[in-house]
């Protein structure tokens, strides 16, 4: 087993694939661009009787040998993104680096340097075994330039095994406290529940208890009854998922309402302009003071009829 890390930092358990199977593979590969090299130049020396012309048989037999040696792997790994005939049937696959899928590029250049590096004639077809045997990822000459790594894709790991809470201790979970289980801790177990079927007994037991001592630590409460390591880790690391997931949930439906709303709190991405001044509150109004009302204008006589000309003055 060996570790891939991805652009993002995550960490891809792969099995790589080593010289033997990879020269299986090669073998199975040479053979079939032999039989298409062989068809191919007896159409060309059927071609060249008619001809006749030496120096133009030469030079196509040069560009047709050029052809299926390099083209051959060149088109097959960039069509099947890193697979050829004999690695299909080996189930074998080739990758960057970070794991994503290879390109043309790096076709490419495995190509040309499989042929006049790794396994040259008149290098005595060695530097290519040489660098497979002294590097720990059986890397050849080619790999390392394009920066590719050849890994098995049969019988990987489970990238997340099925994990579950048994019935009677679905409140326990929820009451637990993981503010305490690291990343690390979690993927660590994550793996040997993944790979539990391919541990010995013994080890499935002893690395069950060690890691299931390990979680106990940092977590609480304890289960209310005795259970087996493994059913420990899974419900642990099932309830982690239920409460990743929710928060995640949480968060959609907050972007899903308001595509352009920023989360707030301490993980809050930074703004692109810097700090930001407060937003805009409009002043409140001015206090005023009540007024008493104006005094009635209007002149009354004796009688208690409104005089002539003594209306209230509403124009002033």
């Amino acid at each position: 087993m060996s570790q891939l890390v991805t652009g993002e930092a995550v960490v891809l358990q792969v099995r790589i694939a080593r010289m033997p199977t990879r020269a299986l593979a090669c073998a199975i590969d040479f053979v079939i661009q032999m039989i298409v090299l062989g068809t191919l130049l007896g159409f060309l020396l059927g071609f060249l009787i008619v001809e006749a012309s030496p120096a133009l048989g030469a030079a196509l037999a040069i560009i047709t040998v050029l052809l299926v040696l390099v083209g051959y792997k060149v088109v097959m790994e960039t069509l099947t993104r890193g697979k050829t005939l004999g690695k299909m049937i080996l189930g074998l696959k080739v990758v960057r680096d970070d794991g994503s899928s290879i390109r043309f590029r790096h076709a490419l250049v495995r190509g040309l340097l499989w042929l006049f590096v790794d396994f040259a004639p008149w290098f005595a077809a060695s530097p290519g075994i040489v660098a497979s045997l002294m590097n720990k990822q059986g890397k050849r000459i080619g790999d390392m330039v394009a920066g590719t790594v050849v890994i098995r894709e049969r019988h990987q790991p489970m990238a997340s095994p099925p994990l579950f809470v048994p019935g009677h201790l679905v409140i326990w979970a929820q009451s637990l406290e993981l503010s305490r289980l690291s990343d690390d801790l979690a993927n660590t177990c994550r793996e040997y529940l993944a790979r539990y079927m391919e541990l010995e007994v013994s080890a499935r037991v002893a690395i069950g208890d060690a890691l299931a001592y390990r979680v106990g630590q940092v977590t609480a409460p304890a289960p209310p009854v005795h259970i087996i390591a493994p059913a420990f880790l899974s419900a642990v690391l099932a309830e982690r998922r239920r409460r990743e997931l929710a928060r995640l949930a949480t968060t959609r439906a907050t972007y899903s309402t308001n595509p352009y709303a920023v989360p707030a709190g301490p993980f809050a991405p930074p703004s692109p302009y810097g700090a930001q001044p407060p937003a805009y509150a409009p002043p409140p109004p001015p206090h005023r003071r009540p007024q008493a009302p104006a005094p009635e204008t209007t002149k009354v006589n004796a009688e208690g009829w409104h005089a002539p000309g003594s209306e209230p003055d509403q124009w002033s």
